[in-house]
């Protein structure tokens, strides 16, 4: 593992984002960061370890899912990745390490919250693509499937999926059920331990009435406020692992 620290722009092209998203994550702590100056330096390992979800190797990490000719194609204003086989949720039951990760209560209630606020579906998972927490508001054409165990392991294997993306700032993805899901990854300490993420969001332009439908600025606004959760969702998790 390399040692030292990085710059901005070395983090830039390390994560693929831009430059704002670098800047605002190191000021409200989502990158661990040191200010020298008027210049941000980030410590190596630490953005390495980032990438690398909790027990796994980086050197064992597979390539990240990359779209085809195949893959669904959405139009819209924000950044929207079609991508094959990438969203729907899991189930409900809790796994038994979300105890060891999220005080899952608290977790369950502040998703309760956002989910209401946003209008759309939100569930914690691990890294393995398996439910942390209950599914929190589904859209309608979700509740018809959340039973279905073959449903359940198609969408734990697409969620898992997920941790292998080196991508810290959240886009929409179109999974094959037809709607939209964006993430953002949870941190315990210095390494990645779960994902929140929203989802049952018809695409632009979709006439299903059993999905969320979301203008522009209401799908913008998932997008932003998903790090905040997975921020807090952090702050819970260290406090759970301080005990």
């Amino acid at each position: 593992m390399a040692t030292g620290m990085l710059t901005a722009q070395q983090v830039q092209d390390l994560l693929d984002v831009d430059a704002s998203t670098v800047y605002r994550m190191a000021g409200d702590g989502r990158l661990p960061a040191v200010r020298i100056g008027r210049q941000w330096r980030f410590p190596t390992e630490a953005i390495e370890r980032l990438l690398v979800p909790t027990g796994v190797a980086a050197a064992d990490m597979p390539a990240a899912p990359v779209a085809t000719a195949s893959s669904p194609t959405v139009t819209a204003n924000e950044p929207v990745t079609a991508v094959a086989g990438a969203t729907a949720p899991p189930s409900s039951d809790e796994h038994p390490a979300a105890a060891s990760v999220l005080p899952s209560v608290l977790a369950q209630e502040v998703l309760e919250t956002v989910a209401a606020a946003l209008g759309v579906t939100m569930v914690v998972t691990d890294l393995e693509g398996r439910a942390m927490t209950p599914i929190v508001n589904p859209a309608p054409a979700l509740v018809q499937l959340l039973d279905d165990p073959a449903f359940t392991a198609a969408c734990t294997i697409e969620w898992r999926d997920f941790a292998y993306e080196p991508l810290l700032a959240p886009r929409f993805q179109l999974g094959r059920h037809g709607f939209l899901c964006a993430h953002s990854l949870v941190r315990q300490g210095t390494t990645l331990a779960a994902m929140v993420l929203a989802g049952g969001i018809a695409p632009p332009g979709a006439q299903d009435p059993d999905l969320f439908h979301l203008d522009d600025d209401q799908r913008r606004r998932v997008l932003e406020t998903l790090p905040r959760t997975a921020a807090l969702l952090s702050r819970l998790a260290a406090l759970r692992q301080a005990g």
